[in-house]
């Protein structure tokens, strides 16, 4: 065979792999979902702290935590205590403040604090629930420092009864954050909301700049149990997992895709199988040093708040273990942490202390 024939057959070889390695965008929905998570990195060298966002018992306002150095679960009060962020549209209170890293061309330039619209000390539990409101707070920042932009967006219709705890995660095959929350119906013929609701699920919408959004639909319906507080969190190998709250059973557990958002989640254990019981507000991050390690803090909303729990087998709902508490603050509320690098950590000790 001659040299160009040859030459002919390796460059068609060769094609054919790399038309076989780097798929279409028709290519099935469960990979797209996958592909379109971009992994968030363990152990990395660039990160140096850990920010955290809560609010505090009976105060429904924003209160900054800061590490104390690169350690994942010793934490001290920024500002001197005193909140960072307090609402002044709505109920003017603001509960489980999520931390939101810019994606796209928005990564590393900008963030975003999203809650829930709640001041309970102006309101009933049952009347949050059957009347609340029914739109997402949120304030943006360039630097983590100085937050502005206040808005309330209203997201769901008027036969939603609340919406609770807004998290967000960027989808780089939408272009657009994926953003969700926890929220039950009533039918259109109950205006007043005086009957019986839905079972709580939770609910998503898409949305490029935390303005506008596309017109929401449900994710996870598990009736009749009563789903909230979900927390998804993407692994160094991009995979993903989800925490969440079975409201019925006052239990947090997690749940485990290899597929993406969309794709197939598995519950290790079975049905029955949870982390925790009695708790609530389920707030996963990585370990900045330890490759492997994921930290979940879950809060005992009928003691002390929040604690620390640890795991290298983060997708087992029957792998985690109690960290210390040693150098961990008391009373923090259902709220998020975020990874952070040393201009972010600096700029933040230089603003509050």
């Amino acid at each position: 065979m001659s040299i160009q024939r040859v030459m002919v057959v390796l460059v068609a070889f060769f094609h054919g792999l790399t038309a076989f390695a780097l798929p279409s965008s028709t290519t099935s929905q469960a990979l797209d979902s996958r592909s379109s998570m971009e992994p968030r990195a363990g152990a990395d060298p660039n990160l140096t702290g850990y920010l955290g966002a809560f609010f505090l018992g009976a105060d429904p306002f924003v209160y900054f935590y800061l590490s104390n150095g690169n350690d994942a679960i010793s934490f001290k009060a920024l500002n001197k205590g005193s909140p960072v962020v307090k609402p002044t549209k709505g109920t003017k209170g603001v509960r489980d403040p999520a931390i939101v890293s810019g994606g796209g061309a928005e990564a590393g330039k900008k963030w975003y604090i999203i809650g829930t619209d709640l001041n309970i000390g102006s309101t009933t539990w049952d009347a949050a629930q059957r009347t609340g409101s029914r739109g997402i707070f949120i304030w943006e920042s360039t630097d983590l420092v100085t937050w502005t932009g206040e808005r309330l967006v209203t997201v769901e219709d008027v036969t939603a009864g609340m919406v609770w705890a807004p998290e967000a995660i960027w989808d780089s095959g939408k272009g657009a954050y994926m953003v969700f929350w926890a929220s039950k119906f009533y039918p259109s013929s109950d205006s007043s909301h005086k009957g019986s609701p839905s079972n709580t699920q939770i609910r998503y919408a898409y949305t490029s700049d935390f303005k506008t959004f596309s017109a929401p639909q449900t994710y996870i319906d598990k009736s009749p149990t009563d789903i909230i507080d979900l927390t998804i969190l993407t692994l160094q190998d991009g995979s993903l997992l989800r925490f969440m709250k079975d409201e019925s059973r006052k239990t947090v557990f997690v749940e485990a895709s290899e597929s993406g958002l969309f794709g197939n989640w598995t519950r290790a254990g079975g049905t029955l199988a949870i982390i925790q019981s009695g708790v609530e507000g389920p707030a996963a991050y990585l370990d900045n040093k330890a490759p492997g390690r994921v930290h979940l803090l879950l809060d005992f909303y009928g003691s002390d708040g929040y604690r620390p729990f640890e795991s290298t087998n983060p997708g087992s709902n029957g792998g985690w273990t109690a960290s210390s508490r040693t150098n961990f603050p008391s009373n923090l509320r259902h709220g998020s942490v975020l990874p952070i690098n040393q201009t972010c950590y600096d700029a933040l000790v230089k603003k509050w202390g």
